[in-house]
Parts: structure tokens; C-alpha cells; sequence
């Protein structure tokens, strides 16, 4: 890996962002600056790079804390609006998941093709300022003598709400279509037989970890905007695996890095976190990220000029291939060709839609821009970047 030319600290940042002197650019904006002057001069001139995406992210969910009761309860059994949240943590502490259906009636089998509601809604509807009824049930100690409390709540009465996912925003994910001869219904959206559909979820080159591949600058302590507010990643996410084949740009050409995210649930805004009902599979968490990258050096301005033709996804059967738990690719298209609303596999022109939005993937990063120059957002130095590859590593 070759010398930088170029180099910078977050401190240096950092104060320019206090001082409002910092450049701060989109992920969109970078591009141009880059092949007008040249990653190197780039990289003199801008700061920061902001980046955005806003996609339904399963993998999500919330820790709360509702309060000691009069008489003390030890709450084994949560349920949230008939949502069941997970209670064996401690006496008033429950984590709801995104994808958690209300009890009893997961895919609305009384009232087929109606709102699905669960765990995401429940998050939505806190963050609205919405009562939630709150069930909880203990089997009785003795300094937890209460056996059952049943309570209207509200996002202001609990002492503790944090949003914490697991695993949110993947680098790279699948396209998904059906070669079987019926419609089914997936995570990834309604797929009619015969591949007459394509269904993608990325923001392409404003998604944030395709504009730092090797997360030189992601990790522990990187503030983010989460769900509106300032948020942090607090780990590696669930099956982060940086090990996959790339392109000679470094883009991971299948599913790679991911992120665990945390913050403050009471800060965030309900424009940023919404409930998603996905026919016949269930219901997630729309969750807007943004990543600001700071432009170390040359080599970041390069990464993040990252352009949509740049990223490649690979094509799977979600009919049949993918339930069998031994996906084979069908093929390979671009994310650019994907955004033009129809690709093409094997000699055949397939329409395509996403389960992402780019529009509020673009506020996102046209925002963190702005709070970043207005200097209400600092860059947050990681204490250790997420497992990679080496930088220089080449795609096969």
C-alpha cells in the first residue's frame, strides 16, 4: 500500500467542524470533485464525505426500562399493544424486537391482507409520542411479590429506552427473484414466478460502508445519525464477514461488513424509524443511517467516490435456491442498472424495484451535511475499526 500523500486526524477535523471551516460534502458530490481534481487534491480540499441509507433492517430493536411498579414486579412475560418483548433480563427491562409479530395471529390469518403489526410499530408509535398498553406477568418472589401489571405507557414515562440493533446496515446485499411457477412472499417483497420481477434494498454509493470498504474509519465510538439524532456503532454486527471476494475497486461483490448501532430512542424522530408491514412475511424496521466519513487521506477520498456502476450484486432464487439454504448465484448486475428500473440475466430484461428509498437515503446525507457545517456534529474517533482486509487486497 502506497504512502499518503495527504494526511489528517480527526482532531484536525474535528476543530475545523468547531471553527465551521470544514468541507463537507455529500457521498454524490465527492464523485465530482474527485474526477474534476483528482483524489489527491480532493482529499486536500474536503473533510468530510456524508453518506445515507434508509431500508427496512430486520436485524433492530429496542432495550426499555418501565419502572418499578407499587408492588414490585419481576416482569417474566412482556407484551407491548400485544406485542411480546423479551423480558428475562431484569424486573422492569424488556427488549422488543423489530420483527416480533402480536401474538397469536403472526401473518393476520383472521384477516388476511391486512396491516401486520409488531415490534416495529411499537418502536414507531414510542417515537411518535403514541400510548402503548403495556402487559407484564411475574411469578411472584418475595421481594417481587406482584404477579401482574397492565398499564397504559408512553415514550415519556420510561426511565431508560435505547435503540439497539444488532446488525444494520450490510454492505451488499442480494437481488432476489422467484423461478418457481407461484407468487411468494419474502422479506424481500412480493416475487412473482417465472423471474417477472427484481427486488433490491441499498442506497448504492450513498450506502455508507461501500464508501469505506475496508472500514478504515468505522468501529467502536463512530458517531452516526440513527433515527435522527447522534447515535454510535458499538461493535461488529451479526455476521459481519469482511473475508468475501471484491472488485479491483475493493467493493465486496456479496454480503460483507455490517454494523451494531445504539442510541438514544427518546431523541429520535419517527420520520427515521418506521414500522414496515411486508405482505405474507411479517413486519421490520425502516431505520435511516448516516456515516460521516472523514477524509484521512487519499486513498478515503478515493473509496468515497464510489460510484453506482461500481457496485455489483449477485442475483439468487428466493423460490426455491435460497429456502433450501444453499443459494447458488444466477448472475451479476450493477447497482446503476438496477436503479434504471430494469436489469438483465441471461438474455432476459427483468424489471427492478427497491425495498430501500434512495430519495431519504440522500436527505440523510444532504442533513448530517448540514449539522456537520452548522457545527452540531463532531466526528467520533473509533477506539477499533471493524475486522477487515487489507486495503491493497484485490478481487480475484
Amino acid at each position: 500500500m502506497k504512502p499518503c500523500k495527504v494526511t489528517k486526524t480527526y482532531r484536525e477535523i474535528n476543530e475545523k467542524i468547531r471553527r465551521r471551516k470544514a468541507v463537507v460534502v455529500t457521498a454524490e458530490e465527492i464523485i465530482d470533485i474527485v474526477d474534476r481534481h483528482g483524489e489527491e487534491e480532493a482529499a486536500r480540499r474536503v473533510d468530510v464525505v456524508t453518506t445515507g441509507t434508509f431500508s427496512p433492517m430486520c436485524s433492530s430493536g429496542a432495550f426499555l426500562n418501565f419502572g418499578h411498579s407499587s408492588p414490585r414486579i419481576k416482569a417474566s412475560r412482556v407484551w407491548l399493544n400485544d406485542v411480546p418483548a423479551y423480558g428475562g433480563i431484569a424486573a422492569v427491562d424488556c427488549y422488543i424486537g423489530a420483527t416480533e409479530v402480536v401474538e397469536g395471529d403472526p401473518l393476520n390469518s383472521v384477516y388476511p391482507g391486512e396491516f401486520n403489526y409488531g415490534g416495529g410499530h411499537v418502536i414507531e408509535d414510542l417515537v411518535s409520542g403514541n400510548v402503548i398498553r403495556l402487559r407484564a406477568e411475574g411469578y411472584g418472589t418475595d421481594c417481587y411479590p406482584s404477579k401482574r401489571l397492565e398499564r397504559n405507557i408512553t415514550l415519556k414515562d420510561l426511565p431508560d429506552a435505547m435503540l439497539f440493533n444488532p446488525r444494520n446496515a450490510y454492505q451488499n446485499y442480494n437481488v432476489a427473484v422467484n423461478l418457481s411457477d407461484k407468487t411468494i412472499y419474502t422479506y424481500m417483497g412480493v416475487l412473482r414466478p417465472r423471474m417477472a420481477n427484481a427486488n433490491y434494498s441499498t442506497s448504492g454509493q450513498l450506502s455508507p460502508l461501500f464508501n469505506d470498504p475496508y472500514y478504515e474509519t468505522i468501529g467502536i465510538g463512530t458517531a452516526i445519525f440513527l433515527g435522527g439524532t447522534r447515535g454510535y456503532v458499538a461493535w461488529p454486527g451479526t455476521q459481519h464477514n469482511p473475508n468475501v471476494p471484491r472488485t479491483a475497486k475493493g467493493i465486496p461483490r456479496e454480503g460483507a461488513g455490517t454494523i451494531a448501532v445504539i442510541g438514544n430512542l427518546k431523541e429520535m424522530d419517527p420520520r427515521w424509524l418506521v414500522g414496515a408491514s411486508i405482505l405474507g412475511y411479517g413486519v421490520s424496521l425502516y431505520v435511516g443511517i448516516g456515516v460521516p466519513i472523514p477524509v484521512l487521506n487519499e486513498r478515503m477520498a478515493r473509496h468515497a467516490a464510489v460510484r453506482d456502476e461500481d457496485i455489483v450484486m449477485n442475483v439468487f432464487d428466493y423460490g426455491m435456491d435460497v429456502p433450501s439454504g444453499n443459494p447458488k448465484s444466477l448472475g451479476e448486475v450493477t447497482f446503476k442498472d438496477l436503479r434504471s428500473g430494469a436489469v438483465t440475466l441471461n438474455g432476459r430484461k427483468i424489471p427492478s424495484a427497491p425495498l430501500s428509498s434512495y430519495f431519504k437515503a440522500q436527505e440523510i446525507a444532504a442533513l448530517l451535511k448540514e449539522r456537520i457545517e452548522k457545527g452540531e456534529f463532531f466526528l467520533g474517533e473509533p477506539q477499533w475499526t471493524l475486522p477487515s482486509v487489507a486495503p491493497d487486497k484485490k478481487g480475484p
